[in-house]
């Protein structure tokens, strides 16, 4: 039986909580303060319309504080779990491999939020909300199970899940 999805909860495994933490720790406390600073030292030359150093610099601020904002907001919504059992049961932090009815060719994917892939750059693969129509579907299925749900268009999608395995 699985549980309801909170659409407002990233799951995320500690390792990866930890490192969020660690870049909005490094964030607030090192690089926040040096372009403050930098932006006082561009201030103190003079005319700011023509500042390239200030301009530049709080260009840097600006990006850092929406970045600041974004971590904050994931550190809050995070949920701590452990990895995803390798059970054969597709659940959230999982590779899945599906194949769709009638198709040769496989997709796969992993079930859960874009910020797991954003801790390890190297990888590349589509992310899938648990919360989407496809991800809803095949929550709880295991291996060689079919699943089907309700595409935007209206149209029935099938698919049967080839493998599913932790992140």
């Amino acid at each position: 039986m699985t549980q309801p999805i909170d659409t407002d909860t990233i799951w995320v495994t500690q390792e990866a909580y930890d490192r969020l933490q660690e870049e909005l720790d490094h964030l607030r406390d090192d690089v926040r303060p040096d372009i403050t600073a930098k932006i006082a030292a561009a201030r103190d030359e003079g005319d700011l319309k023509e500042n390239g150093g200030y301009h530049a610099a709080r260009e840097e601020q600006g990006k850092t504080e929406a970045r600041i904002r974004q971590l904050e907001d994931m550190v809050r919504r995070a949920e701590v779990g452990e990895k995803a059992s390798d059970d054969g049961i597709v659940e959230t932090g999982m590779i899945v491999t599906i194949q769709f009815t009638g198709e040769k060719d496989t997709e796969t994917f992993l079930l859960g939020s874009r910020e797991l892939l954003s801790m390890d750059s190297s990888v590349e693969i589509d992310v899938y909300s648990p919360t989407s129509p496809l991800g809803e579907a095949i929550i709880g299925k295991k291996n060689g199970d079919t699943a089907s749900y309700e595409a935007p268009n209206g149209a029935t999608i099938s698919l049967k899940v080839i493998s599913s395995k932790p992140f």
